[in-house]
């Protein structure tokens, strides 16, 4: 009798715990594989590339706007990839935006260009963004290098695009991006993928020179460190000025 009345608890905990389990949420991690994409990823990344006009037609609005951000407050247009090693000190980036818009008849509605600097990386990132997003959301092209050489050297080269991102409604994003050997085996073989980054470096080099971004970067880069100089400076001393001392006999009588 007593055996029956324990195997009845055991079989009674063993349900409750089960039942506890199944009502805890289920979490669902999407691995992105960056380094090498399915052929069906590479397919849509192909497609979304093909479908930024290379001769657009824009709207009279524009915006550029400039800054210095903390690294760790950086903005969310400039976020780079894996590829790009920020300063992991209490640094500062000083960065440009340029936005576009394009004419109603256009698949995407704006093109946003943005330079960042920091004491490391120079990051150049390209956003498109569609206007009536139903599957594709926006695309994204990164490239970066290091800083040693000056915005307008990294600007009058072509740099290879880094990174490109697919934001896709309602589904996990997909990525391609250069990947680096890990400790002690060299880089992945990603020559399958060169005609990808090519066509993302082409769009690259295109909008940079649509943008004018080779003379506004360095110009307003320049005004970000003029400011930053004026901040620094030590206020003018101002001393008072002494008054003259009274002749003798000029008192009143």
């Amino acid at each position: 009798m007593l055996r029956n009345l324990l195997a009845v608890l055991v079989i009674g905990f063993a349900a409750l715990a089960n039942a506890q389990q199944s009502a805890q949420p289920q979490v669902k991690v999407n691995v992105l594989n960056v380094c090498s994409p399915s052929p069906e990823e590479q397919q849509e990344i192909a497609s979304a590339l093909g479908k930024i006009p290379r001769q657009p037609l824009f709207n009279p609005d524009f915006e550029v706007d400039r800054g210095r951000s903390t690294l760790e407050e950086r903005p969310d247009f400039l976020k780079a990839g894996a590829s790009a090693q920020f300063s992991s000190d209490s640094g500062t980036a000083e960065w440009v935006r340029i936005r576009r818009e394009f004419s109603v008849q256009a698949l995407f509605s704006t093109v946003q260009y943005s330079f960042s600097q920091d004491p490391k990386n120079m990051v150049e990132t390209l956003i498109f963004h569609v206007r009536d997003p139903k599957d594709l959301m926006q695309v994204a092209i990164e490239d970066n290098v290091s800083s040693v050489t000056t915005p307008a050297t990294m600007l009058a080269t072509n740099t290879p695009a880094g990174r490109i991102k697919l934001e896709r409604f309602g589904k996990s994003s997909v990525v391609l991006a250069r990947c680096p050997g890990s400790e002690g085996s060299p880089p992945p073989d990603q020559s399958a993928y060169e005609p990808l980054f090519q066509s993302a470096t082409a769009i690259v080099t295109n909008y940079r020179n649509l943008l004018a971004a080779r003379n506004t970067v360095p110009a307003e880069l320049a005004r970000v460190k003029s400011v930053e100089a004026t901040k620094s400076k030590p206020p003018a001393k101002t001393g008072a000025k002494k008054s003259a001392p009274e002749k003798p006999g000029s008192e009143n009588k």
